[in-house]
């Protein structure tokens, strides 16, 4: 005879609504896992080898480790880490809130796409740190010209991925827009701009990774404060240690940046077909 499921005490029946979450938990926890155990693995490997060479030539996690903690005591990793997350974030902005109408305006005037095009494919070319002498010599070697710098580095980026967005905007969508009756500002935002999205996300993305890059020779050439200048420090002293935990404090910042990036970007402009 089958049991009467209203006799089961209400703490012992199954709760759909936990299993279903308990599932879609389930490939998440394995990423993680799986990436944890990448990074062990990491460090186990780099352990082993750094026992066959010396501190200087390369020092072992261990030591590293020692090094990340005093320069956190003396408070030289937060100060560094503080000044360059501020000047890539600054420069970055900027050149986002920059590219962006730039690459619209390109893609939606054809005069002005041919206008423009020489300079942006001439500077693209011409690499950041081709510019760190002239950018001290106008803007000084203050925070000014690093952030000059961090805006160059992703002004072009963005310019163009928004720009390949406009360009690849359905020819369907954009007579529909036009027999229904929209003006061409009209058609610009509701066509054109949501279409445009993830192509701005990926410049932004891409743009976001140069400027680490560009910082660090920034401040390699004229900086008191920052990754870049604390391992130009570290060279100086022969603190290989030092070297190592500045570039593993720019990854890690590298990182989260992107991390926050896809979180905030996924979860505002899913709509607009972002989903990395």
């Amino acid at each position: 005879m089958t049991a009467d499921v209203r006799t089961v005490p209400p703490q012992t029946r199954p709760d759909p609504r936990r299993e279903k979450r308990l599932r879609a938990n389930r490939p998440k926890l394995t990423r993680i896992g799986l990436s944890v155990l990448s990074v062990l693995l990491g460090v186990a490997i780099w352990d082993l080898v750094s026992r066959n060479y010396t501190a200087f030539f390369l020092p072992s996690p261990m030591l590293t480790w020692q090094g990340a903690l005093d320069l956190v005591a003396d408070g030289t990793l937060w100060t560094s880490i503080s000044a360059s997350a501020t000047r890539i974030l600054t420069g970055w902005a900027l050149g986002v809130v920059v590219g962006v109408p730039v690459g619209l305006l390109m893609g939606c005037i054809p005069w002005l796409r041919l206008m423009l095009d020489p300079y942006i494919q001439f500077f693209r070319f011409v690499p950041p740190i081709a510019f760190v002498t002239l950018a001290i010599i106008w803007l000084g070697p203050g925070e000014a010209s690093k952030v000059a710098l961090i805006f160059y580095t992703t002004v072009f980026l963005v310019a163009l991925n928004t720009l390949a967005g406009v360009l690849g905007v359905d020819e369907l969508r954009l007579r529909a827009a036009r027999a229904l009756g929209a003006s061409p500002t009209r058609t610009l935002v509701s066509v054109v701009l949501p279409s445009t999205v993830p192509y701005v996300v990926t410049g932004a993305r891409l743009a976001m990774g140069n400027s680490f890059l560009t910082i660090v020779s920034a401040e390699i050439v004229a900086a008191e404060s920052g990754l870049g200048s604390l391992i130009w420090t570290a060279r100086n002293y022969a603190k290989t240690e030092w070297v190592f935990v500045g570039i593993i404090a720019l990854g890690v910042l590298g990182y989260l940046f992107d991390w926050i990036l896809r979180v905030v970007t996924r979860s505002t402009l899913r709509r607009y077909g972002v989903t990395f």
